[in-house]
């Protein structure tokens, strides 16, 4: 058998219709297939990879950590100091109040910790999320999901969540004494690049101080610059209780992390003690990895790019089928009439070397969110084949 019937008989498939490229270089913002046929990635691996694939410096440090040591022990016992450095650099740069950083192996593991975190704290158990939100895929991040189709088949979940509607100042009263947290996104991404307004984040901050429930906002898609900020909440003006972060964090390789103050992070050092705990999260390898990808993102001044290749974006993609163009930084999304739209034009986009996909609440629009490295000639290059799909496709 070839490598694509390997992959569909023994690699555990989570849809009927796998795109199954088989890729075997990404370099940049390009991809390239066992045929040699390249692509231009707009999707960064889901917001992974920001600073492009294979970048050499996350390469050199990867192999650098390597042949000092990979695994050693459970997270937490030993001073690892890919871990130490990581989290000092991000200490750095974040509020004074988010000071400590609990890694893990992945964002869904993130939400998971911050949720174990604020039942400990407040000693509640009632949680607060938003509808058409997305925060993982495991037992408690599914049971704060906003979306019942995807919640319904896994059923009894947690219980004590309530769904709010995003954006809607009215429903926030159902946060009070007994809300062990709020959890929401900055921006609410697989809805379709959904932005609140300033003044509702800030309600929400208040409704919170108020009932002492604790604040999470979920960075785990537009960390690390996606959004033209460092992160998404700077925007708004407003600091999170705990901060969850993933995708970008690893530079590439699998991380996650919430971060929180020291002393609220040390309610998991007793009564239990090890009150949370991991195998491989916080991997020396994948720290090392994220280490070097945030140095080389603050370095080269990326960030600061990000607002211009934005609008070059929206310059170009103008055309009678695109029913309105959203972006918040590099996280961008193309609205089409339908999904049968959204799909036969993202497949003409693949066709021709373009390489885009959808958003889970959001089916009928398309996702655009490329490493923020990306070129000038590399985006005219994407929205002309956006547009001639456009045309091609009935």
């Amino acid at each position: 058998m070839n490598q694509r019937e390997l992959f569909l008989r023994h690699v555990a498939q989570t849809s009927t219709a796998p795109l199954a490229l088989e890729i075997v270089k990404a370099k940049g913002c390009k991809m390239w297939d066992k045929q040699g046929k390249e692509y231009l990635d707009l999707i960064s691996g889901i917001s992974v990879c920001n600073i492009g694939h294979s970048n050499p410096l996350v390469v050199q440090a990867v192999k650098d950590q390597v042949d000092k040591y990979m695994h050693l022990m459970v997270y937490g016992e030993l001073v690892e100091s890919p871990q130490v450095m990581y989290a000092k650099r991000l200490s750095e740069l974040l509020p004074p109040s988010l000071d400590s950083v609990y890694f893990t192996s992945s964002g869904t593991e993130a939400t998971e910790g911050a949720m174990k975190l604020a039942k400990r704290i407040t000693g509640r158990t009632n949680i607060v999320a938003f509808k058409e939100s997305y925060h993982g895929s495991t037992q408690g991040a599914l049971s704060v999901m906003g979306s019942e189709y995807w919640r319904n088949a896994y059923r009894p979940l947690l219980p004590g969540i309530v769904h709010l509607d995003h954006n809607q100042s009215d429903q926030l009263h159902l946060i009070d004494e007994h809300t062990a947290c709020v959890i929401a996104e900055p921006i609410q991404a697989e809805r379709g690049v959904i932005a609140p307004s300033k003044e509702w984040l800030h309600l929400l901050r208040t409704r919170s101080d108020e009932t002492g429930a604790l604040l999470v906002l979920d960075e785990i898609q537009t960390g690390f610059g996606r959004t033209g900020h460092l992160f998404a909440f700077e925007k708004f003006g407003i600091v999170p209780d705990i901060l969850l972060l993933g995708k970008a964090l690893g530079g590439g390789m699998p991380l996650g992390a919430f971060v929180s103050s020291r002393e609220r992070m040390n309610a998991f050092t007793n009564n239990p003690v090890l009150g949370h705990i991991t195998t491989f999260g916080g991997h020396p390898v994948s720290c090392a990895a994220g280490l070097a990808g945030l140095e080389f993102l603050i370095e080269q001044k990326l960030i600061a790019q990000v607002a211009a290749r934005e609008q070059m974006f929206r310059s170009l993609l103008v055309h009678e089928k695109i029913k309105a163009f959203r972006s918040e930084g590099l996280l961008m999304t193309i609205e089409f009439d339908s999904y049968s739209t959204n799909k036969k034009i993202i497949d003409c986009c693949i066709s021709k070397g373009v390489f885009t996909d959808w958003f889970l609440f959001a089916s009928h629009c398309m996702r655009l969110s490329p490493p923020l490295i990306i070129s000038e000639e590399e985006i005219k290059q994407a929205c002309n084949i956006i547009i001639e799909a456009c045309n091609e496709c009935n």
